[in-house]
């Protein structure tokens, strides 16, 4: 009989998860940057071909300089962005490049952490700063890539988790820069949180997953009308209900209370922190998709009876 496969090291396997968590961080980085922009695009040329057909349905006595407009502006929505991307604009193209000179970043130079730590968090072309969020988010994805390597092992519970873990990373930060929370990454986040129970990789029961998903959208739902009733201004937004929904897909119902209650916990500490030292600016509001993606992750790493027990809940 053939001798059985050598099993792998575990912490040689935890190890590989970490280089692989980083550079999906790295990428991360990309679609935290660019994935903004696509859609504010995508949604300028769709807004442009709808002027354009409504312009052509007018007599055309009455349709001729809007007509010419509107072409422009759908000329101008197909080649280069208002915001100075390039006609050809995805999470592919262009390369990596310095957003203060444009210059293209050397392979080298563009190694998760190594390449931030050697330049010093410069450009090595012009000197601009790169910001710290970049060698955290890849510190934080690689953290994550290893910790649920250690836990689950070579298993496909482990590849579910690495793409929740990295969709909610890349959520947290670009509702931190942009307020926006694209459909884009949340819908199959939701939908990925009631697959992956329904294979039985998260331990989650299907049932618990389709009440996290129901629960989570119509509680943070009912508090946005019960605020905008009263106030007559709006609290939040579509996304972080669809954000708790898929936190409640992958997690189950019972992990809603500890995350919104950590979330808020965050949210008002950071808050204050931003008033405290005057960061916070006029007419700019906090997001809360960051601190629900943050609940969830310390809720999926701790489970929410330890969390509320370290909270004396």
């Amino acid at each position: 009989m053939p001798a059985d496969p050598t099993p792998l090291d575990p912490a040689l396997l935890v190890a590989a998860a970490a280089v692989l968590g980083l550079v999906i961080g790295s990428f991360l980085n990309v679609v935290i940057h660019r994935l903004p922009r696509m859609l504010e695009r995508r949604w300028a040329d769709e807004c442009a071909a709808y002027a354009a057909t409504s312009a052509a349905a007018q007599p055309t006595a009455e349709a001729g300089p809007a007509s010419a407009n509107t072409r422009a502006g759908t000329g101008a929505g197909m080649g280069a962005g208002a915001d100075g991307t390039p006609a050809r604009y995805n999470l592919l193209v262009p390369r990596s490049h310095c957003p203060a000179c444009q210059t293209p970043i050397r392979w080298y130079h563009n190694i998760p952490l190594l390449g931030w730590m050697v330049l010093r968090g410069r450009c090595a072309a012009c000197g601009a700063a790169i910001g710290w969020r970049y060698p955290l988010v890849e510190l934080l994805t690689g953290v994550a890539f290893a910790w649920v390597c250690g836990r689950y092992g070579a298993s496909a519970a482990t590849v579910a988790w690495w793409a929740f873990a990295a969709t909610v990373l890349a959520l947290a930060f670009i509702d931190w820069d942009t307020t926006l929370l694209p459909d884009d990454l949340t819908l199959p986040l939701v939908w990925g949180g009631l697959v992956a129970a329904a294979l039985g990789w998260t331990g989650v029961a299907l049932p618990d997953a389709l009440w996290g998903a129901v629960a989570g959208y119509t509680s943070l739902w009912s508090v946005y009308w019960a605020f905008k009733l009263l106030t007559g201004k709006e609290g939040m937004g579509y996304g972080d209900f669809k954000l708790l929904a898929a936190l409640g897909a992958w997690l189950g119902w019972q992990a809603l209370i500890p995350v919104v209650l950590v979330a808020s916990a965050l949210g008002a500490l950071v808050g204050l922190a931003m008033k405290a030292a005057d960061t916070l600016r006029e007419g700019r509001y906090v997001p809360f998709g960051p601190f629900l993606a943050f609940g969830g992750l310390l809720v999926w790493a701790l489970g929410p009876q330890r969390l509320l027990g370290l909270l004396g809940l």
